[in-house]
């Protein structure tokens, strides 16, 4: 089968499709026919050699995919309802620039219904993400706020993961912050906000929360959030930047708020006010996906879905696919990602 395979690092030329065995699933496995694949920062990390893939995980580069069930191992198939022809997505540890892939059960749902299916392979690893970390660490609650004006801050609005966050926060209720580096940017928040009001009016949702954008070139986010919420702060913040936000982050957060960390693309470390942090009795954590054991993983897929699926259904969450490129354009994806002109995901098509 046609796939690619880490061999060497650097820019997007050393990217390569070639071909390798196909997989045999095992046991517990499913093997799937990628319909698409999705990417994200990590594999562009993996491409640079700076994030190997952890151990006993695939060589091939693709952390997420969408297809279609080919065969089912004896001990995944009673497990789960699963069954050849079925159209899933799967949450990889790698794999995924590739025709097929064998993964683990648990790691693996049915395709969202009313998402074109080569579409959600946009969703595995960003909503589990936004899941695992807002949900599940920040401890948001998927019935939505416990009090009026509850807020949230989203690093990276026009990103993925960002816009992915704040079109979910805010359908659940919630209020979001979010940062963003130019007008353009804020424009494509902006104008997210817009279609997706549009998508929620008049469905019997509740209503959705504000969006405040920032941008983080003219403003300084932390200040535009103690004078939004006259002093509160934010319940928690989706943060990848890491170390020089660090400061402004806690200044960012309210009573008992939690930071998460999710990817350092403003350095490993930061300085930090102590006392500050112990006056809010607030908590820093960080965290990663990919390591992860596919028990793990699988619960947080299975939290993720039984919330996020019915919104993509009721087209209340867009999955917001920005370019599609065929596998044999990999280089030209990863230029164009690595350009950040995208906005949401981009995507190889099998």
């Amino acid at each position: 089968m046609r796939a690619v395979v880490e061999q060497q690092h650097g820019a997007p030329e050393v990217l390569e499709v070639t071909e390798i065995p196909d997989p045999r699933p095992g046991p517990q496995e499913v093997l799937i026919r990628v319909t698409a694949a999705g990417l994200n920062r990590a594999d562009a990390v993996q491409r640079k050699g700076h994030y190997p893939p952890p151990p006993g995980a695939p060589s091939t580069y693709g952390l997420e995919v969408s297809g279609t069930v080919l065969e089912v191992g004896e001990e995944a198939a009673r497990a789960t309802s699963l069954e050849p022809g079925r159209p899933v997505v799967a949450l990889l540890a790698g794999g995924g620039y590739a025709e097929r892939v064998a993964v683990h059960h648990a790691q693996v749902l049915p395709a969202p219904d009313g998402v074109e299916l080569a579409a959600a392979a946009a969703l595995p690893e960003v909503a589990a993400t936004v899941w695992a970390n807002l949900f599940m660490v920040a401890g948001l609650d998927p019935a939505g706020p416990s009090r009026p004006g509850e807020a949230v801050l989203v690093h990276g609005g026009s990103g993925g993961i960002g816009a992915h966050a704040i079109q979910l926060c805010r359908a659940l209720g919630y209020r979001v912050f979010t940062t963003v580096g130019s007008a353009e940017k804020a424009r494509w928040v902006e104008d997210l906000v817009r279609r997706q009001d549009e998508r929620l009016a008049g469905g019997g949702r509740r209503e959705p929360g504000e969006v405040v954008v920032v941008q983080y070139r003219e403003e300084d986010f932390a200040e535009v959030v103690r004078e939004r919420t006259e002093g509160e702060g934010v319940r928690a913040i989706l943060d990848v930047v890491g170390g020089s936000y660090l400061e402004p982050n806690v200044k960012a957060l309210g009573t008992e708020g939690r930071l998460v960390v999710i990817a350092v693309q403003g350095g490993r470390a930061g300085e930090l006010d102590l006392s500050r942090l112990m006056a809010k009795r607030a908590s820093v954590g960080g965290t990663t996906l990919r390591s992860r054991s596919a028990e793990e993983k699988g619960e947080v897929l299975a939290g993720m879905a039984a919330t996020v699926w019915p919104l993509l259904r009721d087209g209340v969450i867009d999955p917001l696919v920005d370019r599609r490129f065929p596998l044999d354009q990999v280089r030209r994806a990863h230029e164009y990602f690595d350009s950040g002109e995208h906005r949401g995901k981009v995507l190889l098509t099998l």
